[in-house]
């Protein structure tokens, strides 16, 4: 398995050592924030047909290219059953009947066979509180296949619907790592890690989207325990600026709540989140 690649959409993550990159930035009017399967699946042809070989670790750019994760996926079926554990602020398992994006990726990935199970660790947005909690896909929450695990107090809606699978969890670092022991007990496969660092504090990195309340180190501590068991791994949630030319993205994006950085920040916020990128990259590779 080849160390580590870029999947360059955005121009948003600044260079890494030993880091293939890969330049799609055709792609990002396409790709970016959600498309329709018939693209992906465009982009699918694309990707296996460039030397990218299966990274143990790739880096996406921003948050509105998580859904590219599930091609990433998809392509390790060979390799056997698998977990996934996911590391976000959203559950990214939203309705979204125009395709795939980047809050609807998850429920796709449920649906691939040689997955065992999702965990989706870190949730603190609205998108489970009261009612958006039924824009959510239930019924890979009721079947066990999926598990969502929140910062923050589960909803009461999800009591009432006895889903059990909405747990909620304390994010210092002592409690993360018996959870990752926890979660390496309850199933023995091994693990597709993906993480979107909008799970992460504003104090550690800024991103595109609104953010959770995860440390830095409570997120790598929780990875150094996953770290014997990663089949490979994706990084997104980046900062960066564009300016859609469709107009149902500026519109979707501007209803999720999604602003744009001040561009005199720009520069600062991509260098904190490049020294970032060095510490995962680190401790996956190594």
């Amino acid at each position: 398995m080849d160390q580590s690649a870029l999947l360059d959409f955005d121009r948003s993550v600044l260079p890494l050592p030993n880091v293939r990159s890969f330049s799609l930035q055709d792609w990002e009017e396409r790709i970016r924030y959600g498309c329709t399967l018939r693209d992906l699946k465009e982009l699918e042809a694309t990707l296996q047909s460039a030397p990218l070989g299966l990274p143990r670790l790739t880096f996406l750019g921003s948050g509105d290219f998580h859904h590219v994760s599930y091609l990433l996926i998809k392509r390790l079926e060979a390799l056997g059953p698998m977990q996934v554990i996911v590391f976000d602020n959203h559950p990214d398992n939203m309705r979204y009947p125009w395709g795939i994006h980047c809050g609807s990726w998850v429920r796709h990935v449920c649906r691939l066979p040689f997955v065992s199970r999702v965990v989706v660790i870190g949730i603190t947005s609205n998108d489970i509180q009261s009612r958006h909690l039924l824009e959510n896909y239930l019924r890979p929450l009721y079947s066990g296949k999926l598990r969502y695990v929140c910062f923050s107090p589960p909803p009461r809606l999800a009591r009432l619907l006895g889903l059990s699978s909405i747990q909620s969890s304390e994010s210092d670092v002592d409690t993360l790592r018996r959870l990752m022991e926890d979660l390496l007990k309850s199933d023995r496969h091994p693990v597709y890690l993906s993480i979107d660092k909008d799970v992460l504090s504003p104090e550690t990195v800024q991103t595109n989207w609104d953010q959770g309340r995860l440390e830095g180190e409570s997120l790598l501590a929780a990875v150094a325990v996953l770290k014997p068991f990663l089949v490979a791994a994706d990084v997104t949630g980046e900062i960066s600026s564009y300016t859609y030319r469709t107009f149902w993205k500026r519109m979707l994006t501007r209803l999720d709540g999604q602003s744009p950085p001040l561009p005199t920040d720009l520069e600062k916020q991509q260098q904190q989140q490049q020294r970032f990128n060095q510490k995962l990259a680190a401790l996956i590779l190594s």
